[in-house]
């Protein structure tokens, strides 16, 4: 199950005189961890490179920031993936010291940053939520109201009309379970409809 992290942790690594300043964080966005980047060369302007990874689905990215090609951003992102992180940005500072790593010495380098740095991180695990919409009739309200709870479902927006009109989230794993249980104990009078749909009045218009 992939995880994000509790709060931000930090590594400080001194190679050959350069210094490597290691941090891994959550982020929601792309654009959040480019706004992030941007920030630390703020806080930085004596750095010779701040290179990040981000791993985040389709928006995963990494940047070499002037480091030789696949030396820094690539590295740090595979550190990622190994650790299964999902919403999680890696940047490194380094102020270059005046000796040269080489390839494989930067790999190392930007690797045992970002790996030092997870050490001290706090892995939460990430559930993945789905949204549920149904409609029912009065008498079968309390129903839903127990099987959510039963569930670790979250209810959202209930509409009292003609029937009541219920949005809720819940965890995916749970959701067969609990769509099968409310049919099941609703005798086929549970409607189901995608949350972004009307409300029932409004359907065929």
């Amino acid at each position: 199950m992939p995880s994000s992290l509790a709060a931000p942790a930090h590594a400080e690594l001194i190679i050959k005189k350069s210094r490597f300043i290691a941090c891994v964080e959550s982020v929601a966005s792309r654009p959040a961890a480019l706004a992030r980047v941007e920030q630390l060369r703020a806080e930085h302007p004596g750095a010779a490179h701040v290179c990040w990874a981000l791993m985040a689905g389709g928006q995963s990215a990494a940047n070499d920031d002037g480091e030789p090609g696949g030396t820094a951003g690539r590295p740090m992102l595979e550190v990622l993936r190994h650790q299964d992180l999902e919403g999680v940005l890696a940047t490194v500072v380094r102020y270059f010291g005046g000796v040269k790593l080489g390839a494989g010495g930067l790999v190392r380098a930007y690797t045992d940053a970002v790996a030092q740095a997870l050490l001290g991180a706090e892995k939460v695990p990430m559930i993945r939520l789905r949204t549920l919409r149904c409609t029912l009739p009065y008498a079968h309200e309390g129903l839903l109201r127990r099987e959510a709870e039963r569930h670790g479902a979250v209810l959202g927006t209930v509409v009292h009309g003609a029937l009541v009109d219920a949005t809720l989230q819940l965890p995916e794993a749970h959701a067969a379970d609990f769509i099968t249980r409310l049919n099941d104990a609703g005798q086929g009078r549970i409607g189901w409809l995608t949350p972004d749909e009307g409300s029932p009045g409004e359907l065929g218009k």
